[in-house]
């Protein structure tokens, strides 16, 4: 079970940029450094953290509006990192099941498995349209155990953030965190991962000692 944003796509920067473009358009200014803390959260989360339950109730859709707006006007800008799509086949040329968990609306999921690549290897793809409660809430990851039909003993997420680790852990998988989406290690395993990594190749390099080989071997 993988992330996407920030894990498998280096993207998370642009997010950063779209989401600090919508606030300042509706006079609602915000440190980048605080809407970095807040990626990996579903966008209503994220929302609610920055700006407060109230004014994200009032604002909310137009800000969210304008982050795709601003994002996908960047969409050039996206790329997988060094090996991910590497790291994404040998799993499943392994016989794992690969499945793709995001809180990415439909339109960004689009670009973000443009950009991958690997659609013909994926078993599934969990996205924030597909769930009433997006990461740190466990609901992600339970659909996406349930579309790849294991148990969650048998089952490992790979992520960036510490939503992600939280998220997995509730629904008792056990996480792998990557440093790639601008999160220290400390910070992740404090949060639950079992494992960091500087990022996906560096996995990939290590995938027969690593913990994903658990799944394989």
């Amino acid at each position: 079970m993988f992330d996407i944003d920030g894990t498998l796509v280096d993207s998370n920067y642009l997010h950063v940029h779209a989401w600090r473009r919508a606030f300042h358009e509706l006079d609602r200014p915000v440190d980048s450094w605080r809407v970095h803390r807040a990626l990996g959260k579903g966008s209503g989360k994220l929302l609610s953290t920055l700006l407060g339950d109230d004014d994200a109730e009032r604002v909310g859709d137009e800000v969210e509006d304008l982050h795709s707006r601003f994002y996908l006007e960047t969409a050039g800008l996206l790329r997988p990192f060094a090996q991910a799509p590497e790291l994404i086949r040998a799993l499943a040329a392994k016989g794992v099941r690969v499945v793709l968990a995001t809180s990415a609306a439909p339109d960004e999921l689009a670009e973000l498995r443009r950009v991958l690549g690997v659609d013909d290897v994926v078993k599934d793809i969990v996205s924030g349209a597909d769930v009433d409660a997006t990461k740190p809430d466990p609901e992600p990851v339970l659909v996406a155990l349930e579309k790849a039909g294991t148990a969650p003993a048998d089952t490992m997420f790979v992520g960036d953030a510490v939503w992600d680790v939280r998220a997995a852990s509730k629904a008792g998988v056990r996480t792998i965190g990557v440093l790639s989406g601008g999160v220290g290690a400390a910070e992740l395993e404090e949060a639950g991962a079992i494992a960091t990594y500087d990022d996906v190749a560096a996995l990939l390099a290590d995938l027969e000692k690593s913990p994903l080989a658990e799944l394989f071997s």
